[in-house]
């Protein structure tokens, strides 16, 4: 190996290994960035190290071009409109109506609470985005009353953890708007593109909690002390699904019918989330403090990670690590659908310890090169990567999710009830994988036609 290359190997090792030890993860990343280019450089003025371009103490100002780079650009000025508009509509009292209504129309039938749980979980994905939020939300409004009406604690635990984390996939997503930057695509088409995907996942979630409940009556039993369905019962349902209904048009509609780019969007999705609260009385100073806050640190924690990802990023191009790894890659012996396939299991291990952002920040400019090169489309593989990273929300031993909900569950939900509980619902997110990858035109339709 060249000296460049193990400096590479060392890189990658000195990370995964600083991760073990609870530092946070932004100053890991930077912290070896700035390691590792200062060896790189002294190595090569002294002992005449090839390390491609990384030739002098000039990339600590590539740093701060890449830096402003990133801190100026205009797509992931949408991040933070679209975290206030999740965390607004969290506060909105949208959610509760929701839930109140799904509750007495479906609970009467078995599994129907996990079902509405589930239908809640889509409709505020497609209007938040923000996982975080959403499963705090479900288990909140809905885990004490599954509980109570016997519920099985690993079922509905799985059931909330699952719903609360489609928000990451159904576009407007925040993970999207990140790939997409990464990887130089329209954010607009890769929201098309991961719409079928998301909602082909809600579908299969539903299937599964209504063959569990039919087949494993103990799971979900059906309760027997709801009122009967009235006329009056529908409609303030409908009544209730309206809102975010007509948030998710506006939002969506005006990107895919191409009035208004996705950043637009998200400054509109935050008013009409601003509106909704206020239409609902909830709307106060205190309320738009307490927003601003949240939004402000969650914004903070991800600019944090990616402004370490950027330096961790150009040290490792600097290293030629990018064509190391594509040249490590182009040598497996399985083929371009292999290489892929490849891809995603590592991908897939990585989400067993880190974050989606972390192994979106650091992998995806790494292996871009090669998806390009093999001919592959890359809305597609963006697709496929992001439902791949959507179940490191849900893998032991660090699944964010799972946390989520633990720190908010009743106390009688033990940790390994809600690892028990999210094995099935990964299950079918490997399903999903392999749909997706065996049937791109899941992906490629939507965009095709509306692009």
């Amino acid at each position: 190996m060249e000296v460049n290359e193990i400096l590479v190997v060392a890189m990658l090792g000195t990370f995964i290994a600083l991760i073990f030890t609870g530092i946070p993860i932004a100053w890991v990343l930077a912290g070896v960035s700035l390691l590792f280019s200062a060896i790189a450089v002294l190595g090569y003025e002294y002992f005449n190290w090839e390390t491609y371009f990384l030739t002098d103490w000039r990339i600590f100002g590539i740093f701060v071009q890449r830096v402003w780079g990133q801190m100026s650009n205009w797509i992931l000025v949408a991040l933070p409109m679209f975290i206030y508009m999740g965390l607004m509509l969290e506060r909105s009292g949208v959610t509760e109506k929701l839930m109140s209504n799904f509750i007495q129309l479906f609970g009467r039938f078995r599994g129907g609470l996990a079902l509405g749980v589930v239908l809640i979980g889509i409709l505020l994905a497609a209007s938040t985005g923000v996982v975080g939020a959403s499963v705090v939300l479900l288990a909140l409004l809905s885990m004490p009353i599954m509980l109570q009406q016997g519920y099985n604690k690993g079922f509905a635990s799985g059931v909330v953890c699952s719903a609360g984390t489609l928000g990451i996939l159904i576009p407007p997503s925040i993970m999207l708007i990140i790939m997409a930057d990464l990887m130089a695509v329209s954010v607009g088409g890769l929201f098309m593109g991961a719409l079928i995907p998301g909602l082909m996942l809600g579908v299969f979630y539903i299937i599964y909690i209504m063959g569990a409940a039919t087949f494993f009556k103990k799971l979900a039993p059906a309760p027997t002390d709801l009122p009967p369905v009235t006329a009056k019962l529908i409609f303030d349902t409908l009544l209730a699904v309206v809102p975010p209904l007509l948030l998710i048009i506006a939002v969506l509609g005006s990107i895919f019918a191409g009035l208004a780019t996705p950043t637009e969007a998200s400054g509109l999705g935050a008013f009409g989330a601003t509106l909704l609260a206020a239409a609902n009385g909830k709307l106060s100073l205190a309320v738009l403090k307490d927003v601003g806050m949240k939004t402000t640190l969650t914004t903070a924690f991800i600019f944090g990670i990616f402004l370490g990802a950027t330096m961790f990023a150009v040290v490792m191009r600097q290293l030629g690590g990018d064509e190391f790894i594509s040249q490590s890659l182009k040598a497996l012996p399985f083929g371009p659908s292999g290489i892929i396939l490849t891809i995603l299991f590592i991908a897939f291990l990585a989400g067993f310890f880190l974050d989606w952002l972390e192994i979106s920040l650091i992998m995806l400019p790494l292996v871009s090169p090669v998806v390009v090169a093999l001919g592959f489309d890359q809305i597609w593989f963006l697709v496929l990567f992001a439902v791949v990273l959507q179940t490191s929300f849900l893998t032991p031993p660090v699944g964010f999710s799972l946390f989520y909900l633990k720190g908010v569950a009743p106390p009688s939900v033990t940790i390994i009830d809600i690892y028990k509980g999210v094995i099935p619902f990964v299950l079918l997110q490997v399903l999903a994988v392999m749909m997706v990858f065996l049937y791109p035109q899941l992906v490629l339709w939507l965009p095709g036609r509306l692009l």
